[in-house]
């Protein structure tokens, strides 16, 4: 048998990686039809404490009983990701099948599993199941305080039955609904050995709702009136406040320009007469290229390939691909795109080093790949083994971890190298309007507000008011229970932040080129990255005045993976800004005479 041809390998690879990778994200849950009596999958996924979202158990870790022998359900790479382990539930729930307080199980708890009980019931713990792709989930007990002050006098009950509402459409499952019976508790206040029964009833409901509009319920809770009026109220207050500021800005800079061009564009012989000053100026130091350009080359070939991953991501959540408890689909979308994009960073990269007169443009290629994914790897291996010394859900497997490193090794990394020599081939000058003098003209001391710190922060500061309200739903669903739906409102305000981000830039650089300053290029890219600083700043605020979250496993995930996003957000919007700044500059000094 001929073997195929070796080019012919990359593209293979990328179309399986796309069919098996791409497929569960697009498909629509399961669409399952059932007769009376049938087996409806009732699988039980996780619990944890309800104020730390990453901290979350296998059910089976604390001592439920079972009916049958455990059976794990197979999971996709997202659901895993995700922490999500799915397995068979103890409750029998048939289609149609009607019970009134029928044993799932028994069990006898030992003095150390009233113990454990007790702790996870004092701690809040929920549980969370799926059936027939439904979520359900509530809470495993209540403590009974009535006023008491001492701790040690509090009552610990654990919920031992559960109610179970189900509403169905001819064959389908729409609807799920499951409640505790605070009519059936069990003591755990003592540390004595305890009996208990674990019984549900289940009761079927008809309803009109058709099947493919049974997870419009999820959806709603963040469409409500009350809350889109507060993100409406979000976009006009964003966008009022960059137009006016923009506005202003634009206003100084276009006048300014334009008195410049005039001055600069006015007869050569009275122009000899005057020394020239500005930005005018330094038209032979403006081009001259930066210092660490490999460093540069690769912080925007990266910020373009994350842009891009944004771009994909908005795209797939306004077409409904992320609708409410899709397991794992917004995982498996970063991991495939981020795979199948890294093409981009790898021509971007080169291709701009090489205009630079960069030479190496192997380890710029290297350094690229690396620049996002080496801080991330360190991260995740770092809350990886605390979640392992935790038990927790959130580590992943073994297997998972070489799912991911083929995925990198097959896919991620050659992509990255033929985008390089893609961009090294591409063989194009660098098109500055001015030439560069041979020797660098010294740059005039400073104000203290004009040095890169001050900057930064005046150019994070616009970005981020445009984005901060909308951000608080942002993290209580990612670090909370809420459910955030309003991919439109999030498109808006992630397209204001682009926009804002390069004129602030824009406007920044134009007052260090007036400045007599120009090395503007890590300064663009320092300006425009900084809104990730202040994004990572109110983390701080977020964690410790809006939400409850405790302990060392969740505090060091929330701020482990968000400094992985907030510098992935530095990246990308460095990159945005210094897009604009070079645009900008060169326009400028290609619209005056330069010797």
């Amino acid at each position: 048998m001929e073997k195929p041809p070796s080019r012919l390998l990359l593209p293979s690879l990328v179309l399986l990686f796309f069919i098996y990778g791409v497929a569960p994200v697009i498909s629509d849950g399961s669409d399952h039809r059932y007769k009376v009596g049938d087996d409806v999958p009732l699988y039980a996924n996780k619990v944890g404490p309800f104020h730390n979202p990453s901290e979350t158990y296998r059910y089976f870790d604390l001592p439920f009983c079972s009916s049958a022998p455990v059976k794990e359900k197979k999971e996709a790479l997202g659901e895993v990701l995700n922490g999500d382990r799915l397995v068979s539930a103890p409750y029998k729930l048939e289609f149609l099948g009607e019970k009134n307080s029928e044993v799932a199980c028994r069990k006898r708890l030992s003095r150390e599993n009233v113990a454990k009980f007790r702790d996870v019931i004092s701690r809040d713990y929920y549980f969370q199941m799926y059936y027939d792709d439904l979520p359900i989930w509530g809470f495993l007990g209540k403590v009974v305080k009535d006023g008491i002050s001492d701790p040690s006098e509090y009552k610990y009950f654990l919920f031992n039955h559960l109610q179970f509402e189900i509403f169905y459409n001819k064959d389908r499952v729409i609807e799920i609904i499951v409640r505790t019976d605070q009519n059936f508790l069990v003591d755990l206040t003592e540390d004595k050995e305890v009996e208990v029964d674990f019984t549900y009833t289940v009761r079927w409901k008809e309803t009109e709702i058709p099947f493919e509009k049974r997870m419009e319920k999820y959806s709603l809770a963040s469409s409500m009136p009350h809350h889109l009026e507060i993100h409406w109220f979000s976009i006009i207050n964003s966008c009022v406040t960059v137009l006016l500021l923009t506005g202003f800005l634009a206003t100084i800079l276009m006048r300014v320009l334009k008195n410049d061009f005039v001055k600069y564009a006015h007869d050569e012989e009275a122009a000899e007469d005057q020394e020239e000053s500005g930005w005018k100026l330094i038209h032979g130091d403006v081009f001259r290229f930066p210092k660490h350009k490999s460093l540069l080359a690769a912080a925007l070939g990266s910020g373009t390939q994350l842009f891009t991953l944004a771009v994909f991501i908005f795209m797939l959540a306004l077409v409904g691909v992320f609708y409410p408890y899709n397991r794992g689909a917004l995982f498996t979308a970063l991991v495939v795109i981020y795979a199948l994009t890294s093409g981009i960073a790898g021509y971007t990269a080169s291709s701009f080093y090489c205009q630079l007169e960069g030479t190496n443009w192997v380890r710029n290629v290297m350094l690229t790949g690396s620049l996002f994914c080496g801080p991330l790897l360190l991260t995740f291996s770092f809350l990886n083994t605390v979640a392992i010394a935790y038990q927790a859900t959130a580590a992943l497997p073994f297997g998972t971890i070489v799912v991911i490193f083929l995925i990198w090794a097959l896919v991620t990394s050659p992509l990255l190298i033929l985008g390089g020599i893609a961009g090294k081939n591409r063989k194009s000058e660098f098109q500055a309007p001015c030439r560069t003098t041979k020797y660098p003209r010294e740059i005039p001391p400073m104000r203290w507000y004009r040095r890169t710190l001050p900057q930064m922060a005046m150019a994070g500061f616009l970005p981020f008011s445009a984005i901060y309200i909308e951000l608080y739903y942002i993290f209580a669903s990612v670090w909370g229970h809420r459910i955030y739906t309003i991919y439109s409102i999030l498109s808006i305000v992630f397209l204001i932040l682009i926009i804002v981000t390069a004129f602030i830039t824009v406007a920044l650089t134009y007052f260090q080129l007036a400045a007599e300053d120009h090395e503007w290029w890590w300064r663009s890219l320092l300006c425009g990255g900084s809104t990730g600083l202040f994004i990572y700043a109110y983390c701080l605020y977020y964690y410790y005045a809006r939400s409850d979250m405790s302990g060392f496993m969740q505090t060091s995930f929330f701020f482990g993976y968000m400094a992985c996003i907030c510098y992935g957000f530095f990246l990308m919007l460095g990159a945005i800004g210094f897009r604009a700044s070079l645009f900008f500059v060169r326009h400028i000094y290609r619209s005056i005479k330069c010797e």
